[in-house]
């Protein structure tokens, strides 16, 4: 896109644009932002980096209620650390219980919202929340589960998930969650690993109109592993085979429950959760969170960087088998006592404009979604928002993946209307809360650049050596966020080697390329494995995506590496077209043409695969690993995980592809 078709597209918000010759465009938070704003002084990250020790323990104080304060703050022995050593509390306590106690117990805690359009939402306030985690706090205990022990849920988003994390929480027992679309190897594998004494399921649920039977995947998951107790919520009503001795409907045992259960006094650092990464090869591994540093960073991050007051509505549309989910639709909006939306459906079902048409039934004020789910709102056009009112909302977020300026452009004008900031956040399953982004009261917003480090963290750009570069890799630098994790579970060579002997233990190492932009912000660029050598030049994947998809015919796609027996590596993409662009080998060579003039002759695409489909997780994120197999005829490998495995198939056809399979 170009300078001039930029600035006609946001000069009716020109309170906002400065013009920067590094960045182009640069976004600043108005006037209405900065008065609204929980922080708008920008020197609060001057103050936070002559102490982050001190500023963390200042924010823990204030944020939470803890049964005793800790002794000491920060211990450090690389690559181990420990925050609030000593303190004393309870996330769940501090999520539902104290909210009560302000006297916000009917303050609306939860909005649900179901799939199929004939079904009502369900609105849960914190008085209801709090009875019903109690009685299944009960309800868990009866069945034997006690402080320590882990608890498998695999549940789909309704209410319940909510109620199950917050009830392990609350007796001190571990929860981890499984991706509820995820097979029932998937599940086996996580339920073996942590070591699971109750399964918590359902008999199914809604996706794309189809009834999904996750009762029937939570039966295979179980075989062979340590389950004793299966209990069952009834969501769709579907008939499901209940095990006599193992299988319990929750309601009937909620039903039973008591309705008070005292909540567990824990140690700032015993294990909240294990959340399983799912990685392209090997078993997934256990990522350890702890009580007090997650609960601290995801109350303040929820807080500042997505500006929440007690009148908003926040709408994170992460499933909760993601670590988005987990602090971001659970643990962090409940900390503050906001009221939180979740849907359990497609965001294009049934009919493709149903995300906006839930902002505005239900007057979302702060929402935060995925750029892969933006991508494919722009390939549907700017009618479909523009038949909904969007002026509840305030603010908009990004996570998941770098954002391009075609998505991002879209997003700020035609669900924001050109007047909601963006803040595009970086983070991990590894960091337990959002790390790198721009406050909504500070600022800059620059499209596809994430921001600056949260206040009382650091990062930097560093080369193969660990100096400071900038273009290179990622590092975290100590202190180490609070919320950081603390180990692998049964993996601790594989912690040491994943995250820290790159760099000798000094830094905490991301995995993710990034480059310094203007203002003091970080550019992230992707995945290190999604960067490609072309004739000893290092290119990023996301960065020839941005540039592919600023292309007015193009909706989506995907640069993957293929070897090449001269140049090293050579880029390859994948395209799908916006709606009414007919495909051509004309249109072909004209993207080609358009890397080439946009980010350089080095970067043109040895081939362009125009498709109608890429495979994606049931999470939205493209199967890369895939896209090079097919490239390469190796091993298609596990598609088990796809929502769209058809799609496979039809790459195979369009790529030539002959290996196995």
């Amino acid at each position: 896109m170009g300078a001039e078709k930029l600035k006609s597209r946001v000069d009716f918000v020109q309170k906002w644009v400065v013009e920067d010759p590094k960045e182009k465009y640069v976004w600043w938070p108005s006037e209405e932002m900065k008065r609204r704003a929980w922080v708008s002084d920008p020197s609060i990250y001057e103050r936070a980096a002559k102490d982050p020790v001190a500023f963390w323990g200042k924010l823990a104080a204030e944020g939470l209620e803890w049964f005793k304060k800790w002794d000491t703050t920060y211990v450090e022995n690389p690559p181990y650390f420990k925050w609030f050593v000593g303190g004393k509390l309870n996330i769940c306590y501090n999520a539902v219980d104290r909210h009560l106690k302000a006297g916000k117990g009917d303050k609306v805690a939860i909005i649900w919202v179901p799939e199929p359009i004939e079904e009502s939402p369900r609105k849960i306030t914190y008085k209801e929340l709090h009875d019903q985690v109690n009685r299944f706090a009960n309800v868990l205990k009866s069945l034997g589960v006690k402080r320590g022990d882990r608890v498998g849920i695999y549940l789909p988003l309704i209410p319940e998930v909510q109620i199950a994390m917050l009830a392990c929480a609350r007796i001190g027992a571990v929860h981890s969650v499984v991706f509820s679309a995820f097979s029932s190897d998937s599940l086996r594998v996580r339920l073996e690993d942590a070591g699971a004494k109750v399964l918590v399921t359902a008999d199914g649920y809604y996706r794309r109109g189809k009834l999904v039977d996750l009762k029937a995947s939570a039966d295979e998951g179980v075989k062979g592993t340590s389950v004793e107790k299966v209990v069952v919520v009834k969501r769709a009503g579907n008939e499901v085979n209940m095990v006599e001795g193992r299988d319990r409907w929750w309601h009937e045992l909620m039903e039973k429950a008591e309705p008070s259960c005292e909540p567990e006094v824990m140690d700032a650092e015993d294990m909240l959760y294990l959340l399983y990464t799912s990685g392209t090869t090997g078993r997934p591994k256990g990522v350890i969170h702890t009580t007090g540093g997650y609960a601290t960073q995801v109350y303040w991050t929820t807080k500042w960087v997505f500006d929440l007051h007690d009148d908003d509505l926040f709408w994170c549309t992460s499933d909760i088998g993601w670590v988005t989910g987990h602090s971001y639709a659970c643990y962090g909006p409940l900390l503050n006592g906001i009221s939180m939306l979740i849907y359990e459906g497609s965001p294009d079902y049934p009919t493709p404009d149903r995300w906006w048409e839930i902002i505005e039934q239900h007057k979302v004020t702060v929402f935060y979604t995925a750029p892969t789910a933006i991508r494919m709102f722009v390939g549907l056009g700017e009618a479909l928002p523009k038949k909904h009112n969007l002026s509840s909302l305030r603010l908009l977020g990004t996570v998941g993946e770098p954002i391009d300026m075609e998505a991002w452009l879209w997003y700020f004008n035609n669900i924001g209307g050109g007047r909601c900031p963006i803040t595009d956040t970086w983070w991990q399953t590894e960091t337990g809360g959002t790390l790198i982004m721009s406050l909504p009261g500070v600022g800059p917003f620059m499209p596809t650049v994430a921001g600056r480090s949260f206040p009382g963290t650091r990062h930097e750009v560093m080369d193969e050596d660990g100096s400071p570069t900038p273009v290179g890799y990622l590092v975290q630098l100590s202190p180490f966020g609070p919320g950081m994790l603390r180990g692998l579970y049964k993996a601790d060579d594989k912690y040491r080697e994943t995250y820290w002997s790159r760099y000798r233990n000094q830094f905490y190492f991301t995995g993710d390329g990034a480059r310094r932009a203007s203002h003091g912000c970080i550019r992230v660029t992707g995945r290190v494995d999604d960067v490609m050598k072309v004739a000893g030049h290092r290119l990023s994947t996301a960065e020839l995506e941005d540039a592919m998809n600023r292309h007015a015919a193009v909706s989506e796609s995907a640069v993957i590496p293929k070897p090449h027996p001269i140049k090293g590596e050579t880029p390859v993409a994948y395209v799908i077209l916006k709606k009414g662009v007919a495909p051509s080998d004309e249109l072909a060579k004209e993207l080609v043409a358009h890397i080439g003039k946009v980010v350089g002759p080095i970067a043109k695409p040895e081939q362009v695969f125009i498709v109608e489909e890429l495979p994606k997780t049931r999470s939205g994120k493209i199967m890369r690993r895939i896209l090079k197999a097919l490239l390469t005829n190796d091993p298609i490998g596990d598609t088990s995980t796809l929502f769209n495995p058809e799609s496979v198939e039809s790459l195979k056809k369009k790529v030539g592809y002959t290996g196995p399979g």
